[in-house]
C-alpha cells in the first residue's frame, strides 16, 4: 500500500476509528482521549506539503465516517501541514507530539482555541495513522 493514497486513507480512516493502542500512559490520560473523543465532530485535514495532496478525516459524534485523499481541503475545519520530511519521520516511529510541538506539522487553517481542546486527541489519532505501513 502506499502513502497518501485512497487505500492508505480507507485503512487510516479505520485505525483512527479503533483508536490508539492504550498503553504505556496512565489511566487517567485514555480516560481523557475518550472523553475528549465523545460526540466530537469535525473535519481534518493533513497535508504533505511539497505535494499539496490531503487526507482529509471527516468525524461524526466520536466516530471517523469519511476518509479521503484530494486537493482541495477548504470544507476541512482544521487545516494542517506536514513537509516529506516530517510524514517520513512519523512513519519511522518518530514523536507526533514533537512533530506539533515544534512545528513539524502546523495548523494552517481553524481555530486555534477548538483544535487544542483535543490536541491530546489528535496526537494519538495522527500516532495511530502514522503506524499504518506505506510505502513513500
Amino acid at each position: 500500500m502506499r502513502f497518501f493514497t485512497p487505500e492508505w486513507a480507507e485503512a487510516a480512516r479505520a485505525a483512527v476509528d479503533a483508536g490508539p493502542v492504550q498503553e504505556g500512559k496512565l489511566p487517567s490520560y485514555w480516560t481523557w482521549i475518550e472523553r475528549a473523543r465523545t460526540g466530537y465532530t469535525a473535519t481534518w485535514a493533513l497535508g504533505v506539503r511539497e505535494t499539496g495532496a490531503y487526507l482529509v478525516l471527516t468525524w461524526k459524534d466520536g466516530k471517523c465516517v469519511e476518509a479521503e485523499i484530494t486537493s482541495d481541503p477548504a470544507a476541512a475545519d482544521f487545516v494542517l501541514a506536514a513537509g516529506e520530511t516530517t510524514w517520513a519521520d512519523l512513519r519511522n516511529g518518530g514523536d507526533p507530539g514533537r512533530a506539533v510541538m515544534y512545528r513539524g506539522v502546523r495548523l494552517e487553517r481553524g481555530e486555534v482555541l477548538a483544535f487544542f481542546r483535543v490536541i491530546y486527541f489528535f496526537i494519538e489519532s495522527l500516532a495511530t495513522l502514522s503506524r499504518i505501513p506505506a510505502a513513500a
